[in-house]
């Protein structure tokens, strides 16, 4: 997969732009604020996927502009495609309480959203989900290390959904019978009648929970080899990742069965405290990955430069994987990910990451003169060159 050209006006602090990228290794840097990230979140759209900082769709207008248009010409499935986005600003109507407010001075607005891909009209944003892949780093992916398990649950479960779609379906079906039986454990104090009901969701928790965690382990197991390979590079063999998960085994090969059993026995020894709190206490939604360098917790212990590395290892390593199950090898973007990384680990970024198109944002240009191949693209106030 390659992306061929991205154009675009209208776009955040953006002037309107063409980018024109080579296959390997591309270097977009300038100052903060100029407009880095914004070029590296317009490609990560084409995903289908919301922005990966959180913004909401008006914020992707430009200030005092009504109307945003993107559009990328790519390589994949051995074809050159197109894909466009649109987002037009519209006044919604006022409500009534609006009505009823005399010093109202402006209405709340939304954002029409149009998407096309090879010329066809797409209704939504998920119509281009599988068709343009990308993996991204940014500061924010870094929470991945530094925060609770439930950020590294959402990576895991995520990552799955991509190169095992069936995995989002038991997972929701997973949360819908957990929501069920918090709800019984909540009123169990007040009709002792409900136990008999707890037998049933119980059973109906360990099988669907059962198969969440099979699915886990099994992409844990490949997560694993492909991140050791990559952070090994990163960190020039001198130090070495390991991921584990947090079930009462190391055993990756666990049969949905064994799995089952054990869900089984600890929803049964947790009853009591689960009726006490009020809510289920053991399960894969309270499972966790432990992330480790040198066989100690890289949360913990872990510099700066050796957590960005792991996230980094691990969002390639997602890459590998897909490329795998696809045949088409995801586009990186990589934003703000040299800072804090010794010259070695930058090297390896620049000028080791073959076999895929790589976006890089940075602000200190100094680490560009170590750039073997590649093209790099000036940044200042939202213009490119």
């Amino acid at each position: 997969m390659r992306v061929l050209k991205l154009q675009g006006k209208g776009y955040r602090n953006l002037k309107p732009f063409e980018l024109i990228p080579q296959e390997g290794v591309n270097v977009i840097w300038g100052n903060n604020a100029q407009g880095k990230t914004n070029l590296l979140e317009a490609l990560w759209l084409f995903t289908g996927s919301k922005s990966f900082r959180g913004s909401k769709e008006q914020e992707i207008l430009a200030i005092g502009e009504a109307f945003t248009s993107i559009k990328l010409d790519f390589f994949a499935r051995e074809r050159e495609q197109s894909a466009e986005i649109k987002l037009e600003k519209k006044n919604s109507e006022m409500t009534q309480e609006a009505r009823k407010n005399i010093f109202t001075d402006s209405l709340p607005h939304g954002v029409k959203r149009e998407n096309k891909l090879n010329g066809v009209d797409k209704k939504s944003s998920a119509a281009l989900m599988g068709e343009f892949c990308a993996v991204v780093f940014s500061p924010d992916t870094l929470s991945l290390i530094k925060e609770g398990p439930s950020e590294r649950r959402k990576f895991i479960d995520a990552a799955i959904c991509q190169v095992k779609p069936l995995h989002t379906k038991v997972f929701l079906r997973y949360h819908k019978a957990l929501k069920q039986r918090n709800t019984i454990l909540k009123d169990i104090k007040m009709s002792t009648s409900l136990y008999s009901l707890l037998d049933v969701w119980d059973e109906e928790l360990a099988k669907l929970g059962a198969q969440m965690i099979f699915n886990r382990l099994e992409y844990l197991q490949r997560l694993t080899k492909s991140a050791k390979e990559i952070y090994q590079g990163i960190s020039s063999g001198k130090e070495e990742i390991s991921l584990k998960y947090s079930l009462k085994t190391t055993n990756f090969n666990m049969q949905i069965s064994e799995i089952y059993d054990i869900i089984i026995k600890e929803l049964t020894v947790a009853r009591k405290e689960d009726v006490k709190a009020g809510f289920s206490t053991f399960g894969p939604h309270r499972d966790d990955i432990e992330i480790s360098i040198n066989e100690l917790p890289a949360r913990t212990y872990g510099s700066q430069g050796q957590q960005r590395s792991c996230v980094l290892a691990l969002k390639l390593a997602e890459a590998e994987l897909l490329n795998e199950v696809t045949g088409e090898k995801p586009i990186a973007l990589l934003d703000d990910v040299m800072s804090e990384l010794d010259t070695e680990r930058q090297d390896y970024i620049l000028n080791k990451l073959t076999g895929s198109q790589v976006f890089i944002s940075c602000c200190d240009p100094a680490p560009l003169l170590r750039l073997t191949e590649g093209k790099t693209f000036y940044l200042k106030g939202g213009e490119i060159s």
